[in-house]
């Protein structure tokens, strides 16, 4: 589901980030929390070697089917399964934010070599506009304020106080998924605190999606809907 329900990122963001990580041929790149590789195809594009890393075994399952070449190790962002001084560069797409504080970043200061970087990128949707935001309203009305999430901004806060990494800088890119009813629904359900509540609960969001894209002006009656989202790209570098 989450597979099926997430968006890609855009070639500009991934271009940006590895550009400013000097990824490439040669570079050793560890991705932690890769989940099912949605965002790993487009790290492994880079030419870079990849070594990706997974708590969940739903996740990984699904990634060994995507992407067999890849190496994939369990592991988690507290407790990397690299040796010290090892990978050039660690990137998280939509993951940080899970993150337990401040014993990943002494983590990946751990494993990164003096001067590698560390990137981050997020697809977030653009609730600019009013029907992704009526979207957004189904999911938030069954949040569980103990989830972290990327718009509360507590990962910034951490990072901003770790002494192993230079200031953060970012860049902000548009982007979408095109998709039919069955996609969004997905993206809904695929949401943690959507994806842990009962049946029941996931049945009467999976309608109010259906009901949604069914009924605003923006998106009744198209096979195909697009939605917007910014894509948020932040990097730093270990400090010698």
């Amino acid at each position: 589901m989450y597979d099926r329900g997430r968006p890609e990122y855009p070639e500009a963001a991934v271009r940006h980030l590895a550009e400013r990580l000097a990824l490439g041929p040669g570079r050793r790149v560890v991705e932690l929390g890769a989940g099912t590789g949605k965002f790993t195809r487009a790290l492994a594009r880079t030419g870079a070697e990849v070594i990706a890393v997974e708590p969940s075994e739903g996740m990984r399952a699904v990634f060994r089917e995507r992407l067999p070449k890849v190496e994939l190790r369990t592991g988690g962002a507290e407790a990397i399964p690299l040796p010290n001084e090892s990978v050039d560069a660690v990137v998280s797409a939509q993951a940080f934010h899970w993150f337990r504080q401040p014993e990943s970043l002494d983590e990946i200061a751990r494993v990164l070599r003096p001067g590698g970087g560390l990137g981050l990128i997020w697809n977030l949707r653009d609730e600019t506009v009013e029907w992704v935001a009526a979207f957004g309203r189904l999911l938030d009305a069954h949040n569980d304020p103990a989830v972290p999430r990327t718009r509360l901004g507590a990962w910034k806060t951490a990072l901003e106080r770790h002494p192993g990494f230079a200031p953060r800088e970012s860049a902000t890119f548009p982007s979408s998924q095109d998709g039919d009813v069955p996609t969004f629904i997905d993206r809904a359900l695929s949401v943690s605190f959507i994806a842990r509540q009962p049946p029941e609960v996931r049945a009467t969001v999976a309608e109010a999606v259906r009901v949604l894209l069914a009924t605003d002006p923006a998106t009744a009656g198209y096979d195909q809907i697009a939605m917007p989202y910014v894509t948020e790209v932040y990097w730093t570098h270990r400090r010698p």
